[in-house]
Protein backbone atom coordinates (compact mmCIF):
# COMPACT_ATOMS: atom_id res chain seq x y z
CA UNK A 1 0.00 0.00 0.00
CA UNK A 2 1.22 3.69 -1.07
CA UNK A 3 0.70 6.17 1.76
CA UNK A 4 1.52 10.21 1.54
CA UNK A 5 2.86 12.09 4.38
CA UNK A 6 0.24 14.86 2.68
CA UNK A 7 -2.52 15.05 -0.01
CA UNK A 8 -0.79 15.49 -3.65
CA UNK A 9 2.80 13.53 -2.20
CA UNK A 10 2.72 11.44 -5.23
CA UNK A 11 0.68 8.12 -4.10
CA UNK A 12 -1.38 7.84 -7.47
CA UNK A 13 1.19 8.61 -9.91
CA UNK A 14 3.43 5.93 -7.88
CA UNK A 15 0.60 3.35 -7.98
CA UNK A 16 0.25 4.19 -11.63
CA UNK A 17 3.76 3.71 -12.06
CA UNK A 18 4.18 0.44 -10.10
CA UNK A 19 1.38 -1.28 -12.43
CA UNK A 20 3.14 -0.54 -15.80
CA UNK A 21 5.87 -1.73 -14.25
CA UNK A 22 4.96 -4.65 -13.12
CA UNK A 23 2.46 -5.26 -15.68
CA UNK A 24 5.20 -5.06 -18.68
CA UNK A 25 6.62 -8.07 -16.76
CA UNK A 26 3.68 -9.98 -17.11
CA UNK A 27 2.69 -9.83 -13.91
CA UNK A 28 -1.24 -9.72 -13.36
CA UNK A 29 -1.62 -6.67 -11.33
CA UNK A 30 -4.83 -4.64 -10.52
CA UNK A 31 -4.76 -1.04 -8.91
CA UNK A 32 -7.26 -0.64 -5.77
CA UNK A 33 -8.21 2.59 -3.89
CA UNK A 34 -10.82 1.99 -0.72
CA UNK A 35 -11.95 5.29 -0.42
CA UNK A 36 -11.44 7.80 -2.92
CA UNK A 37 -12.46 11.90 -2.66
CA UNK A 38 -12.79 13.63 -6.06
CA UNK A 39 -14.93 15.17 -8.25
CA UNK A 40 -13.22 13.68 -11.17
CA UNK A 41 -14.77 10.26 -11.93
CA UNK A 42 -14.60 7.80 -15.25
CA UNK A 43 -17.41 5.50 -15.93
CA UNK A 44 -16.35 2.05 -15.79
CA UNK A 45 -16.80 -1.32 -17.87
CA UNK A 46 -19.56 -3.11 -15.57
CA UNK A 47 -21.40 0.74 -15.88
CA UNK A 48 -20.23 2.51 -12.27
CA UNK A 49 -18.39 5.35 -11.33
CA UNK A 50 -15.13 5.54 -9.71
CA UNK A 51 -12.32 8.09 -9.52
CA UNK A 52 -10.77 8.98 -12.54
CA UNK A 53 -7.47 8.09 -10.83
CA UNK A 54 -8.05 4.70 -10.37
CA UNK A 55 -9.21 4.19 -14.39
CA UNK A 56 -5.79 5.76 -15.19
CA UNK A 57 -4.18 3.45 -12.86
CA UNK A 58 -5.99 1.00 -14.76
CA UNK A 59 -4.67 1.77 -17.75
CA UNK A 60 -1.54 1.60 -16.77
CA UNK A 61 -1.95 -1.93 -15.68
CA UNK A 62 -3.71 -3.12 -18.80
CA UNK A 63 -6.86 -3.07 -17.61
CA UNK A 64 -10.64 -2.08 -18.12
CA UNK A 65 -11.82 0.06 -15.27
CA UNK A 66 -14.03 -1.86 -12.89
CA UNK A 67 -16.07 -0.94 -9.77
CA UNK A 68 -13.72 -2.86 -7.29
CA UNK A 69 -10.85 -0.60 -7.96
CA UNK A 70 -12.72 2.08 -5.99
CA UNK A 71 -15.45 0.71 -4.23
CA UNK A 72 -16.47 3.90 -1.82
CA UNK A 73 -16.01 7.59 -3.89
CA UNK A 74 -17.05 10.69 -2.03
CA UNK A 75 -18.15 13.70 -4.23
CA UNK A 76 -18.40 16.54 -2.61
CA UNK A 77 -21.78 18.25 -3.37
CA UNK A 78 -20.88 21.35 -0.34
CA UNK A 79 -18.27 22.32 2.47
CA UNK A 80 -20.24 19.73 4.21
CA UNK A 81 -21.69 16.57 2.00
CA UNK A 82 -21.06 14.78 0.00
CA UNK A 83 -22.62 12.10 -2.47
CA UNK A 84 -21.67 8.51 -1.73
CA UNK A 85 -21.19 6.18 -4.43
CA UNK A 86 -20.76 2.68 -3.24
CA UNK A 87 -19.38 -0.20 -6.33
CA UNK A 88 -20.07 2.49 -8.97
CA UNK A 89 -23.54 3.63 -7.79
CA UNK A 90 -24.57 6.60 -5.89
CA UNK A 91 -26.20 5.66 -2.89
CA UNK A 92 -26.81 8.85 -0.47
CA UNK A 93 -26.32 12.27 0.09
CA UNK A 94 -24.34 12.41 3.59
CA UNK A 95 -22.59 15.13 6.18
CA UNK A 96 -19.55 14.40 7.05
CA UNK A 97 -20.35 13.34 10.29
CA UNK A 98 -23.01 11.06 9.21
CA UNK A 99 -20.72 9.20 6.74
CA UNK A 100 -18.18 8.94 9.67
CA UNK A 101 -21.23 7.23 11.74
CA UNK A 102 -21.25 5.07 8.06
CA UNK A 103 -18.04 3.76 7.61
CA UNK A 104 -18.21 0.22 8.96
CA UNK A 105 -20.69 -0.55 6.60
CA UNK A 106 -18.52 1.21 3.93
CA UNK A 107 -15.48 -1.10 4.93
CA UNK A 108 -17.54 -4.47 4.53
CA UNK A 109 -17.67 -2.89 0.59
CA UNK A 110 -14.18 -2.08 1.00
CA UNK A 111 -13.56 -5.26 2.07
CA UNK A 112 -15.80 -7.40 -0.85
CA UNK A 113 -13.98 -5.31 -3.31
CA UNK A 114 -10.32 -6.18 -2.24
CA UNK A 115 -10.96 -9.99 -1.65
CA UNK A 116 -12.25 -10.13 -4.88
CA UNK A 117 -9.40 -8.69 -6.69
CA UNK A 118 -7.06 -10.75 -4.75
CA UNK A 119 -8.88 -13.58 -5.71
CA UNK A 120 -8.75 -12.35 -9.73
CA UNK A 121 -4.69 -11.05 -9.43
CA UNK A 122 -1.16 -12.12 -8.28
CA UNK A 123 -0.78 -8.29 -7.04
CA UNK A 124 -3.20 -5.58 -5.66
CA UNK A 125 -1.65 -2.01 -5.57
CA UNK A 126 -3.75 0.08 -2.99
CA UNK A 127 -3.54 3.47 -2.78
CA UNK A 128 -4.38 5.86 0.26
CA UNK A 129 -6.06 9.15 0.61
CA UNK A 130 -4.79 12.28 2.34
CA UNK A 131 -2.54 11.06 4.94
CA UNK A 132 -2.48 8.66 8.14
CA UNK A 133 -1.52 11.76 10.14
CA UNK A 134 -4.94 12.93 10.27
CA UNK A 135 -5.54 11.38 13.92
CA UNK A 136 -8.93 13.26 13.81
CA UNK A 137 -9.66 10.85 11.32
CA UNK A 138 -8.56 7.40 12.98
CA UNK A 139 -11.10 6.11 14.54
CA UNK A 140 -12.91 3.76 11.92
CA UNK A 141 -10.08 5.03 9.12
CA UNK A 142 -10.93 3.11 5.55
CA UNK A 143 -8.42 4.94 3.67
CA UNK A 144 -5.29 4.50 5.21
CA UNK A 145 -3.92 2.55 8.08
CA UNK A 146 -7.26 1.43 8.77
CA UNK A 147 -7.30 -0.51 5.76
CA UNK A 148 -3.46 -1.84 5.92
CA UNK A 149 -4.51 -3.03 9.58
CA UNK A 150 -7.62 -4.75 8.27
CA UNK A 151 -6.12 -7.09 5.54
CA UNK A 152 -2.37 -6.76 6.93
CA UNK A 153 0.00 -5.54 3.90
CA UNK A 154 2.88 -3.16 4.11
CA UNK A 155 2.94 0.03 3.87
CA UNK A 156 5.26 2.40 1.46
CA UNK A 157 5.17 6.05 2.58
CA UNK A 158 5.98 8.96 0.18
CA UNK A 159 6.72 12.72 0.68
CA UNK A 160 6.74 15.56 -1.66
CA UNK A 161 10.44 16.93 -1.32
CA UNK A 162 9.33 20.30 -3.53
CA UNK A 163 7.17 21.16 -0.84
CA UNK A 164 9.95 21.96 1.67
CA UNK A 165 9.98 20.63 4.90
CA UNK A 166 10.06 16.73 3.96
CA UNK A 167 11.89 14.66 6.93
CA UNK A 168 9.80 16.34 9.36
CA UNK A 169 6.46 15.41 6.77
CA UNK A 170 8.19 11.76 7.28
CA UNK A 171 8.95 11.84 11.36
CA UNK A 172 5.91 13.82 12.16
CA UNK A 173 3.63 11.15 10.33
CA UNK A 174 5.59 8.33 11.71
CA UNK A 175 4.61 10.11 15.33
CA UNK A 176 1.01 10.27 14.87
CA UNK A 177 1.50 6.38 13.68
CA UNK A 178 0.18 3.35 16.58
CA UNK A 179 3.34 0.90 16.82
CA UNK A 180 1.99 -1.60 14.70
CA UNK A 181 1.11 1.13 12.07
CA UNK A 182 4.88 2.54 12.21
CA UNK A 183 5.96 -1.43 12.10
CA UNK A 184 4.19 -2.39 9.43
CA UNK A 185 5.81 0.98 7.45
CA UNK A 186 8.54 -0.90 5.12
CA UNK A 187 10.01 2.51 3.83
CA UNK A 188 10.02 5.87 2.52
CA UNK A 189 9.94 7.88 -0.79
CA UNK A 190 10.92 10.77 -1.25
CA UNK A 191 8.99 12.60 -4.34
CA UNK A 192 9.61 15.54 -6.79
CA UNK A 193 13.22 16.09 -6.46
CA UNK A 194 15.36 18.28 -8.13
CA UNK A 195 18.74 19.26 -7.71
CA UNK A 196 22.48 17.71 -6.68
CA UNK A 197 21.52 14.20 -5.21
CA UNK A 198 24.96 14.63 -3.18
CA UNK A 199 23.81 17.62 -1.29
CA UNK A 200 20.53 15.59 0.14
CA UNK A 201 22.54 12.14 0.88
CA UNK A 202 23.47 13.44 4.19
CA UNK A 203 19.30 14.04 5.33
CA UNK A 204 18.62 10.68 3.91
CA UNK A 205 21.23 9.09 6.47
CA UNK A 206 19.84 11.35 8.84
CA UNK A 207 16.43 9.58 8.48
CA UNK A 208 17.36 6.25 8.17
CA UNK A 209 19.46 6.52 11.02
CA UNK A 210 16.10 8.36 13.42
CA UNK A 211 13.50 5.99 11.90
CA UNK A 212 15.44 2.45 11.88
CA UNK A 213 13.97 2.27 8.18
CA UNK A 214 15.27 2.40 4.83
CA UNK A 215 14.87 5.78 1.66
CA UNK A 216 13.35 3.26 -1.08
CA UNK A 217 13.83 6.04 -3.48
CA UNK A 218 14.29 9.24 -4.27
CA UNK A 219 12.68 9.97 -7.21
CA UNK A 220 12.99 13.01 -9.62
CA UNK A 221 10.56 16.15 -10.60
CA UNK A 222 9.36 14.88 -14.14
CA UNK A 223 8.03 17.94 -16.04
CA UNK A 224 5.40 17.98 -18.82
CA UNK A 225 3.85 14.51 -17.54
CA UNK A 226 -0.03 14.61 -19.46
CA UNK A 227 -1.80 12.27 -16.95
CA UNK A 228 -5.18 12.56 -15.70
CA UNK A 229 -5.47 14.83 -12.72
CA UNK A 230 -7.22 13.16 -9.97
CA UNK A 231 -9.03 15.94 -8.42
CA UNK A 232 -7.24 19.63 -8.05
CA UNK A 233 -8.00 21.61 -10.90
CA UNK A 234 -4.50 22.43 -13.52
CA UNK A 235 -3.97 25.22 -14.34
CA UNK A 236 -0.40 25.33 -16.46
CA UNK A 237 -0.46 25.02 -19.68
CA UNK A 238 3.57 24.40 -22.05
CA UNK A 239 2.81 26.49 -24.91
CA UNK A 240 -0.10 28.99 -25.50
CA UNK A 241 -1.71 29.56 -28.93
CA UNK A 242 -3.76 32.75 -30.49
CA UNK A 243 -7.08 31.04 -30.14
CA UNK A 244 -8.73 32.03 -26.34
CA UNK A 245 -10.40 29.24 -24.63
CA UNK A 246 -11.93 30.25 -21.28
CA UNK A 247 -13.38 28.16 -18.77
CA UNK A 248 -14.85 29.09 -15.01
CA UNK A 249 -13.79 27.68 -12.17
CA UNK A 250 -17.15 27.18 -9.89
CA UNK A 251 -16.77 25.61 -6.75
CA UNK A 252 -18.42 22.11 -7.45
CA UNK A 253 -16.61 21.57 -10.84
CA UNK A 254 -16.29 18.31 -11.77
CA UNK A 255 -14.43 16.26 -14.93
CA UNK A 256 -12.25 19.35 -15.90
CA UNK A 257 -10.03 16.40 -17.28
CA UNK A 258 -12.33 17.60 -20.34
CA UNK A 259 -9.90 20.09 -21.21
CA UNK A 260 -6.95 18.13 -20.96
CA UNK A 261 -6.40 18.20 -25.21
CA UNK A 262 -7.13 22.04 -24.78
CA UNK A 263 -4.16 22.27 -23.16
CA UNK A 264 -2.15 20.45 -24.95
CA UNK A 265 -2.94 21.97 -27.83
CA UNK A 266 -0.32 24.37 -29.36
CA UNK A 267 -2.82 26.93 -30.86
CA UNK A 268 -5.05 27.13 -28.06
CA UNK A 269 -4.71 29.62 -24.96
CA UNK A 270 -6.53 27.92 -22.28
CA UNK A 271 -7.56 30.41 -19.41
CA UNK A 272 -9.71 28.97 -16.35
CA UNK A 273 -10.67 31.48 -14.06
CA UNK A 274 -11.06 31.20 -10.98
CA UNK A 275 -13.58 33.58 -8.07
CA UNK A 276 -12.22 37.03 -8.05
CA UNK A 277 -9.72 37.01 -11.21
CA UNK A 278 -10.91 39.30 -14.21
CA UNK A 279 -12.72 38.02 -16.97
CA UNK A 280 -10.96 38.06 -19.76
CA UNK A 281 -11.73 38.42 -23.53
CA UNK A 282 -12.44 34.92 -25.65
CA UNK A 283 -13.03 32.83 -28.80
CA UNK A 284 -14.84 30.09 -27.02
CA UNK A 285 -15.98 29.92 -23.30
CA UNK A 286 -16.56 26.56 -22.00
CA UNK A 287 -19.09 25.94 -18.88
CA UNK A 288 -17.75 23.17 -16.91
CA UNK A 289 -19.40 19.83 -15.48
CA UNK A 290 -20.98 20.70 -12.07
CA UNK A 291 -21.32 18.24 -8.49
CA UNK A 292 -23.92 21.48 -7.63
CA UNK A 293 -25.27 22.68 -10.74
CA UNK A 294 -27.92 25.77 -9.29
CA UNK A 295 -25.26 26.02 -6.77
CA UNK A 296 -22.20 26.83 -9.22
CA UNK A 297 -25.18 28.51 -11.13
CA UNK A 298 -25.71 31.14 -8.44
CA UNK A 299 -21.69 31.65 -8.16
CA UNK A 300 -22.25 32.32 -12.19
CA UNK A 301 -23.89 34.89 -11.85
CA UNK A 302 -23.15 36.57 -8.50
CA UNK A 303 -18.51 36.38 -10.16
CA UNK A 304 -20.23 38.17 -13.34
CA UNK A 305 -20.31 35.43 -15.57
CA UNK A 306 -24.04 35.89 -16.89
CA UNK A 307 -23.12 39.22 -18.22
CA UNK A 308 -19.90 37.98 -19.56
CA UNK A 309 -21.89 34.88 -21.17
CA UNK A 310 -24.51 37.39 -22.94
CA UNK A 311 -21.69 40.22 -24.01
CA UNK A 312 -19.92 37.32 -25.53
CA UNK A 313 -22.98 35.90 -27.47
CA UNK A 314 -24.11 39.27 -28.35
CA UNK A 315 -20.79 40.25 -30.19
CA UNK A 316 -20.95 36.73 -31.97
CA UNK A 317 -18.72 34.67 -29.39
CA UNK A 318 -18.94 30.91 -29.50
CA UNK A 319 -20.41 28.84 -26.09
CA UNK A 320 -20.26 25.27 -25.35
CA UNK A 321 -22.01 23.84 -22.30
CA UNK A 322 -20.90 20.12 -20.91
CA UNK A 323 -22.89 18.64 -18.67
CA UNK A 324 -23.86 20.97 -15.65
CA UNK A 325 -22.45 23.86 -18.12
CA UNK A 326 -25.35 22.13 -20.64
CA UNK A 327 -28.05 22.67 -17.85
CA UNK A 328 -27.23 26.06 -16.83
CA UNK A 329 -27.22 27.59 -20.10
CA UNK A 330 -30.91 26.71 -20.52
CA UNK A 331 -34.29 28.69 -19.36
CA UNK A 332 -34.74 26.55 -16.14
CA UNK A 333 -32.95 23.96 -13.87
CA UNK A 334 -35.98 21.97 -11.51
CA UNK A 335 -34.71 20.23 -8.55
CA UNK A 336 -38.12 18.79 -7.11
CA UNK A 337 -36.63 15.48 -5.18
CA UNK A 338 -33.69 18.07 -3.41
CA UNK A 339 -30.70 15.79 -5.64
CA UNK A 340 -28.19 19.01 -4.57
CA UNK A 341 -30.18 19.98 -1.34
CA UNK A 342 -33.19 22.06 -1.47
CA UNK A 343 -35.90 21.68 -3.78
CA UNK A 344 -36.58 24.28 -5.99
CA UNK A 345 -36.38 25.92 -9.22
CA UNK A 346 -33.41 28.15 -10.57
CA UNK A 347 -33.73 30.48 -13.45
CA UNK A 348 -31.05 29.58 -16.25
CA UNK A 349 -28.82 31.72 -18.43
CA UNK A 350 -31.53 31.62 -20.98
CA UNK A 351 -28.87 31.08 -23.93
CA UNK A 352 -30.57 27.62 -25.07
CA UNK A 353 -34.21 26.67 -25.25
CA UNK A 354 -34.07 23.84 -22.95
CA UNK A 355 -35.54 23.47 -19.46
CA UNK A 356 -33.82 20.82 -16.86
CA UNK A 357 -35.48 18.54 -14.32
CA UNK A 358 -32.43 16.62 -11.73
CA UNK A 359 -33.67 13.19 -11.29
CA UNK A 360 -32.25 10.97 -8.64
CA UNK A 361 -31.45 8.46 -11.24
CA UNK A 362 -27.99 9.11 -12.75
CA UNK A 363 -27.26 8.37 -16.23
CA UNK A 364 -23.81 6.47 -16.31
CA UNK A 365 -22.20 5.11 -20.05
CA UNK A 366 -19.55 4.91 -21.92
CA UNK A 367 -20.59 6.54 -25.67
CA UNK A 368 -19.76 6.91 -29.15
CA UNK A 369 -20.96 8.69 -32.29
CA UNK A 370 -20.41 11.37 -34.65
CA UNK A 371 -20.79 15.40 -34.48
CA UNK A 372 -24.06 16.77 -35.48
CA UNK A 373 -22.17 19.35 -37.30
CA UNK A 374 -19.26 17.64 -38.73
CA UNK A 375 -18.43 14.71 -40.41
CA UNK A 376 -16.69 13.95 -37.52
CA UNK A 377 -16.34 10.98 -34.94
CA UNK A 378 -16.56 11.20 -31.50
CA UNK A 379 -16.28 9.04 -28.04
CA UNK A 380 -16.48 9.90 -24.22
CA UNK A 381 -19.26 9.00 -21.31
CA UNK A 382 -22.39 10.61 -19.67
CA UNK A 383 -22.02 11.17 -16.02
CA UNK A 384 -25.45 13.08 -15.20
CA UNK A 385 -28.66 13.30 -12.81
CA UNK A 386 -30.95 15.13 -15.14
CA UNK A 387 -33.00 15.36 -18.59
CA UNK A 388 -33.02 18.18 -20.56
CA UNK A 389 -35.84 18.78 -23.47
CA UNK A 390 -36.96 21.69 -25.46
CA UNK A 391 -36.82 23.77 -29.05
CA UNK A 392 -33.18 23.28 -28.80
CA UNK A 393 -32.63 19.79 -28.79
CA UNK A 394 -34.31 19.87 -32.60
CA UNK A 395 -30.67 20.57 -33.27
CA UNK A 396 -28.64 18.22 -31.93
CA UNK A 397 -24.84 18.13 -30.48
CA UNK A 398 -24.14 14.70 -31.46
CA UNK A 399 -25.49 11.54 -32.62
CA UNK A 400 -24.98 8.99 -30.01
CA UNK A 401 -25.65 5.46 -30.82
CA UNK A 402 -28.34 6.54 -33.06
CA UNK A 403 -29.67 9.52 -30.83
CA UNK A 404 -29.83 13.06 -31.01
CA UNK A 405 -27.68 13.96 -27.97
CA UNK A 406 -27.30 17.58 -26.67
CA UNK A 407 -28.46 20.67 -28.41
CA UNK A 408 -27.54 24.07 -30.29
CA UNK A 409 -28.99 27.29 -31.04
CA UNK A 410 -30.76 28.24 -33.72
CA UNK A 411 -27.96 30.69 -34.65
CA UNK A 412 -25.47 27.86 -34.08
CA UNK A 413 -23.08 30.08 -32.07
CA UNK A 414 -24.26 27.83 -28.37
CA UNK A 415 -24.08 24.59 -27.89
CA UNK A 416 -24.93 22.45 -24.95
CA UNK A 417 -24.10 18.37 -24.11
CA UNK A 418 -23.96 15.86 -21.69
CA UNK A 419 -21.07 14.27 -23.57
CA UNK A 420 -17.74 14.38 -21.11
CA UNK A 421 -14.41 13.75 -22.68
CA UNK A 422 -15.56 14.95 -25.95
CA UNK A 423 -12.61 16.85 -26.99
CA UNK A 424 -10.67 13.88 -26.35
CA UNK A 425 -11.31 12.33 -29.67
CA UNK A 426 -8.79 13.67 -32.42
CA UNK A 427 -11.21 14.57 -35.05
CA UNK A 428 -14.35 15.53 -32.68
CA UNK A 429 -11.12 18.29 -30.89
CA UNK A 430 -10.50 19.36 -34.34
CA UNK A 431 -14.55 19.57 -35.31
CA UNK A 432 -15.33 21.94 -32.62
CA UNK A 433 -12.60 24.14 -32.58
CA UNK A 434 -13.57 24.72 -36.21
CA UNK A 435 -17.02 25.62 -34.88
CA UNK A 436 -15.36 27.46 -32.46
CA UNK A 437 -13.65 29.37 -34.72
CA UNK A 438 -10.17 27.82 -35.31
CA UNK A 439 -9.36 26.76 -38.50
CA UNK A 440 -6.41 24.60 -38.19
CA UNK A 441 -5.04 21.15 -39.20
CA UNK A 442 -3.73 20.66 -35.88
CA UNK A 443 -4.32 17.39 -33.92
CA UNK A 444 -3.75 16.68 -30.51
CA UNK A 445 -4.14 12.42 -29.69
CA UNK A 446 -4.98 12.14 -25.68
CA UNK A 447 -4.20 8.78 -25.80
CA UNK A 448 -0.71 8.91 -27.22
CA UNK A 449 0.33 11.90 -25.02
CA UNK A 450 -1.13 9.90 -21.88
CA UNK A 451 0.75 6.78 -22.70
CA UNK A 452 3.64 8.53 -23.53
CA UNK A 453 4.15 9.90 -20.12
CA UNK A 454 3.25 6.95 -18.20
CA UNK A 455 6.11 5.14 -19.76
CA UNK A 456 8.13 7.84 -18.96
CA UNK A 457 6.89 7.79 -15.23
CA UNK A 458 7.52 3.87 -14.95
CA UNK A 459 11.40 3.73 -16.27
CA UNK A 460 11.86 7.10 -13.48
CA UNK A 461 10.21 4.79 -10.90
CA UNK A 462 12.39 2.02 -12.05
CA UNK A 463 14.57 1.83 -9.03
CA UNK A 464 11.54 1.87 -6.44
CA UNK A 465 10.63 -1.29 -7.98
CA UNK A 466 14.12 -2.94 -7.50
CA UNK A 467 14.55 -1.34 -3.91
CA UNK A 468 11.10 -3.26 -3.39
CA UNK A 469 12.36 -6.36 -4.49
CA UNK A 470 15.15 -6.15 -2.08
CA UNK A 471 13.73 -6.07 1.02
CA UNK A 472 13.34 -9.62 2.75
CA UNK A 473 9.42 -9.41 2.58
CA UNK A 474 8.96 -8.67 -0.27
CA UNK A 475 6.30 -11.02 -2.08
CA UNK A 476 5.03 -9.19 -5.22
Amino acid sequence: MVQGTTSDAGKTTLVVALCRLLAQEGVKVVPFKPQNMALNSAVTADGGEIGRAQALQAVAAGLQPHTDMNPILLKPSSDTGAQVIIHGKARSDMNARDYHAYKPVAMQAVLESYQRLKTQYESVLVEGAGSPAEVNLRARDIANMGFAEAVDCPVILVADIDRGGVFAHIIGTLACLSESERKRTVGFVINRFRGDISLLEPGLKWLEEQTGKPVLAVLPYLHGLFLDAEDAVETTQAARGAFRVVVPVPPRISNHTDFDALRAHPEVDLQLVGPGQPIPSADLIILPGSKNTRGDLEWLIANGWREALLRHARYGGKIIGICGGYQMLGMTVADPHGVEGMPGVSQGLGLLDIATELTREKRLEQVSGTCAFADAGVSGYEIHMGTSEGAARSSPAFMIDGRAEGARSGDDHILGTYLHGLFDTPSACSALLRWAGLDSDVTVDTAQLREASLQRLADATRPLLAALRALPDYQA
